[in-house]
């Protein structure tokens, strides 16, 4: 399975068992996350050191409630703590991963 080329292609990708092992790490914690394996997901981003790890990471915390530890990972990654719902983030994160992965 490669790199998914959008959202959509992301979203299908849910359907297998286990995300491409050759995937990049940010792109694979959403995924586990997409799975609806919230520790699967945290698992992964909380070692990624980078904006996007920082992001992913934030985005996490702010699922499971924890708005002071999703505030600091989003001051990590340099981002306001966001006004759109869980869904949009989610969407806007695997785009950007993947539009950065692929360029």
């Amino acid at each position: 399975m490669s790199i998914p080329s959008d959202f959509a292609a992301f979203s299908a990708s849910l359907a297998a068992d286990m995300p491409d092992e050759l995937w990049p790490e940010a792109l694979k914690a959403l995924w586990y996350d997409g799975k609806g394996d919230w520790n699967g997901a945290h698992n992964i981003a909380q070692d990624i050191p980078s904006t996007h790890g920082s992001l992913i990471h934030a985005y996490l915390h702010r699922k499971e409630g924890d708005k002071w530890n999703a505030g600091y990972w989003y001051g990590r990654a340099n981002r306001e703590y966001p006004s759109v719902s869980l869904e949009a983030e989610f969407r806007a994160l695997v785009t950007e991963v993947i539009s950065t992965t692929t360029k």
